[in-house]
């Protein structure tokens, strides 16, 4: 009796992976152990950088809001424990937004802390 091997589902299998790594360099894109490496390594580091994405935000938006708070002679510190202080509640996210985008709106934040 002849051995099943069941070749559809293996192919498809190997298929899905190498669809996956279409436009990779050399022969990580058409060699399957290869691919299938390269394909895991990459999904690696999407799951790593996927948080590390919020970090580097987090401090993009600290940049940004302590260089528009210089101009206004005041360090970020000071704005945060000010505004802390004032119960005024805005994230880090739509200060640096302000700050950006609406400079007249991020300096009557600074104005209202200062007083």
């Amino acid at each position: 009796m002849p051995r099943s091997v069941n070749a559809v589902a293996s192919r498809k299998r190997r298929k899905k992976i190498l669809d996956h790594t279409k436009g990779y360099w050399s022969s990580d894109k058409n060699v399957y152990t290869v691919a299938k490496n390269i394909y895991e390594k990459g999904l690696t580091y999407a799951y790593r950088d996927r948080r590390t994405k919020k970090r580097n935000f987090r401090a993009l938006w600290i940049e940004r809001i302590n260089a528009a708070s210089r101009e206004f002679n005041m360090s970020y510190s000071e704005l945060m424990g000010k505004l802390k202080m004032k119960n005024i509640i805005l994230n880090r996210k739509v200060l640096a937004d302000l700050a950006l985008n609406n400079p007249e709106a991020f300096e009557a934040v600074i104005n209202e802390v200062k007083s």
